[in-house]
């Protein structure tokens, strides 16, 4: 029963978090359209655009934030590569717990700081120092959503490797792909 309800997690908070990380590859070409723009507009017509630059530097912003957790997710973070791979698949458990418990302690900091500033922003109609005059309160709603995602994908991760230290079995499918990898040394 609790092994089920742990899946069901564990499904849930993967596939929002590749939903997130799904959404924010989608904005790259946006990006690229709103930076091939701003040059074509600003080199060939000789008339640059008020909204390029913000939109550009919000649209970074949404890209890199969202796909915090998706590159968790597929475990693309910087590991300590010369001590990690030295040591056996229960060490790095206890690795990344003790990593993800200090990462999800960070991520609750910034979601408590964004929604600060968010009432901030929406209290003192806070803008960008340019001349389109872009209002920030929503850069500061994607950061709260974003550090949201990467807590749940950081959580569901501690919920696997807790589950496999304590039962010596994956818990999820996903899971024991890790362990392969583990055992191959990759």
């Amino acid at each position: 029963m609790l092994t089920s309800v742990l899946k069901q997690l564990c499904r849930g908070s993967d596939l929002l978090v590749k939903c997130a990380g799904l959404a924010a590859s989608v904005l790259m070409p946006v990006l690229t359209v709103v930076v091939a723009w701003e040059v074509f507009a600003r080199y060939i017509l000789n008339a640059p655009t008020i909204w390029g630059y913000d939109t550009a530097l919000f649209l970074f912003g949404y890209i890199a934030a969202l796909g915090g957790a998706w590159a968790q997710q597929n475990r693309a973070h910087i590991t300590v590569d010369i001590l990690y791979l030295k040591v056996s698949g229960n060490t790095r458990r206890v690795f990344d717990l003790i990593t993800g418990s200090l990462g999800i302690f960070f991520l609750v900091l910034v979601v408590k700081m964004s929604y600060g500033k968010y009432d901030e922003a929406v209290e003192f109609d806070f803008r960008t120092q340019s001349e389109w005059a872009a209002p920030v309160f929503h850069f500061w709603i994607m950061m709260m959503v974003a550090a949201s995602l990467f807590v749940m994908q950081l959580t569901r991760d501690l919920i696997a490797n807790l589950y496999h230290l304590i039962t010596g079995k994956p818990l999820m499918a996903s899971d024991d792909d890790q362990d392969e990898d583990d055992q191959n040394g990759n």
